[in-house]
């Protein structure tokens, strides 16, 4: 029977095989590759589980609760935007913005690069819909630092908020 011990101290791992007659367990080792990758999945997944817990949200949660969820993923929306991360803001979109805008539509539709910043403005939430006003400021040629509100309309659905593209 195999038995090993684990031992953490400081910054080192040291793991050897207790069991008679065995040869030292090396991390090279295949066997003990698999055991440190299982614990990690364990680990990852056991911590994904309880993040996507708490982040769910639906129709009849709280609106402070749908309006927080609300802010935090239009915030994230508009950072990734600021950034030119098209590819991150459209998985943003709710199930029937990207049903009817493939990506390369929206990559196309929109223009990254002229806003300088985003912040949130006002959110009103009823239901499973979030009216959503983001204060986006930009640059243009001779004016310098202008703010304009854009309205933003999010759908809760499958336990979290989505952006819907118009």
């Amino acid at each position: 029977m195999l038995f090993t011990r684990l031992t953490v101290w400081g910054g080192f791992v040291s793991l050897r095989s207790e069991s008679p007659g065995k040869r030292p367990l090396q991390y090279g080792s295949g066997r003990v590759k698999r055991l440190f990758r299982w614990a990690a999945w364990v680990v990852l997944g056991t911590t994904a589980l309880g993040i996507a817990g708490c982040a769910t949200i639906g129709a009849d949660s709280s609106p402070e609760r749908k309006q927080k969820v609300v802010a935090e993923r239009a915030q994230a929306r508009w950072n990734l935007l600021l950034k030119g991360d098209l590819g991150g803001a459209y998985e943003f979109l709710s199930t029937g913005s990207k049903a009817t805008t493939p990506m390369d539509l929206y990559k196309a539709k929109m223009k990254p690069g002229i806003w300088r910043e985003a912040k949130l403005g006002k959110i009103d939430c009823e239901a499973e819909i979030c009216k959503v006003v983001m204060l986006i400021t930009y640059d243009q040629k001779r004016i310098k630092g202008i703010e304009t509100p854009v309205d933003e309309t999010w759908i809760i659905e499958n336990g979290s908020a989505w952006y819907i593209y118009r």
